[in-house]
C-alpha cells in the first residue's frame, strides 16, 4: 500500500465516523475542501462511490460501510500500539482524547488535573458532549458519565459520589405560580429542556422516583438548550424550572437565588465512571489518569 493511499484511508475515516466534513477536517486540523479533495480522489483511485453526500449529511455507501468496518479497527490498533511505545520512555507521554458531560468536566476532571500537569508530556483532550457518544466510533480513549449510562462491555472506574438530580427555579418565577407538588404538576409548568443530539433530536425526560414508583415526565417549556450551564443560567433569570445534578446548583440554593421543588422524588443513583473498552491496552500516562480521577471515599 502506498503512504498517499494510508493517509487518504485516515482521511475517509474521519468523515465515515464524524459524518460530517467539518467535524472530520477539524479533527485532522485541514480545510474542508482539502478534505474533500482527498476523498474524492481516494474514490476515483478505488473507482467505486464511499460516501453519500447531501447538503444536510454525510452517510457511508454499502462500499464504505464495509470500508469502515474492516480497515477502521485495523488502524485504531496501529495507534494502540504506537501508545504502547511510550512505555519505553523513562517519564509517561501521550495524547488521551476524553468525552464528558459539562458538569463532569467540571466538577470531576478539573480537580484531578493538577496530578497530570506535573507530566508535560501527556496531553489531555475533554471534549464536552451531553449525548452518549460511542467511544470506540468516535475514537476517543474514554468517556465520563452516570454508571447507570455505561454499557455492559465497558470497564467503569467510578470517579465520583452518588447523584441526585434537583429540579429548581428562582425565586421570581415562584412569585405568580404554585410550587409542583408531584412530577405530573411539571406539565402546568414553564420548564427549560435539554436537547439530546444522540438521540433523534429528542428532548430529555425528567426522572423520578419516590417509594419504589418511577416517573418520567415529558415537560414542555419556551427554551430549549443543549448545555448543562445555559439551563442553569436560564433559570437564575427565573425563565423557568431547570433538571440539573444536585452539586451543580446547591451553590445557588445556599444563597437563595435557586429554590428547589420535589426533592422527595430524586433520590440518589450511581455517580460519575470513567469508561473505556475492555481491549484497551493501558500506558503509562492512560494509568496515571485513571488513577488521578479514581473517586477515594473519605
Amino acid at each position: 500500500m502506498e503512504r498517499a493511499d494510508a493517509s487518504d484511508l485516515l482521511a475517509f475515516l474521519a468523515v465515515a465516523r464524524e459524518r460530517s466534513f467539518t467535524r472530520a477536517a477539524a479533527r485532522l486540523a485541514i480545510s474542508q475542501p482539502t478534505l474533500s479533495q482527498i476523498v474524492q480522489a481516494l474514490e476515483e483511485r478505488l473507482g467505486v462511490r464511499l460516501l453519500n453526500r447531501t447538503t444536510r449529511s454525510v452517510t457511508p455507501t454499502q462500499a464504505g460501510e464495509r470500508l469502515l468496518r474492516k480497515i477502521g479497527p485495523k488502524f485504531d490498533e496501529i495507534d494502540v500500539e504506537l501508545g504502547a511505545l511510550s512505555e519505553l520512555r523513562d517519564t509517561p507521554a501521550g495524547t488521551i482524547r476524553l468525552t464528558s458531560t459539562e458538569y463532569a468536566a467540571q466538577a470531576i476532571i478539573m480537580p484531578a488535573m493538577a496530578k497530570i500537569a506535573a507530566y508535560p508530556d501527556i496531553k489531555v483532550q475533554v471534549v464536552i458532549d451531553v449525548g452518549l457518544t460511542n467511544i470506540v466510533e468516535a475514537q476517543y480513549d474514554a468517556g465520563i458519565r452516570p454508571g447507570e449510562l455505561v454499557a455492559k462491555d465497558m470497564i467503569a472506574v467510578r470517579v465520583g459520589p452518588d447523584l441526585r438530580m434537583a429540579v429548581v427555579g428562582s425565586p421570581s418565577y415562584f412569585t405568580s405560580r404554585k410550587r409542583p407538588r408531584t412530577p405530573q404538576d411539571l406539565t402546568q409548568h414553564n420548564c427549560v429542556n435539554l436537547h439530546l443530539p444522540t438521540h433523534g433530536g429528542s428532548l430529555y425526560a425528567w426522572e423520578f422516583e419516590r417509594n419504589g414508583r418511577d416517573v418520567n415526565v415529558r415537560v414542555d417549556g419556551q427554551f430549549v438548550f443543549n448545555s448543562s450551564g445555559a439551563l442553569l443560567h436560564a433559570a437564575l433569570q427565573g425563565l423557568g424550572l431547570a433538571y440539573l445534578t444536585e452539586g451543580q446548583v446547591q451553590p445557588f440554593l445556599s444563597s437563595g437565588q435557586l429554590v428547589r421543588v420535589l426533592a422527595e422524588w430524586c433520590p440518589p443513583f450511581s455517580g460519575y465512571h470513567l469508561y473505556y473498552p475492555s481491549r484497551r491496552q493501558s500506558s503509562p500516562a492512560f494509568s496515571l489518569l485513571v488513577d488521578a480521577l479514581r473517586y477515594k471515599r473519605r
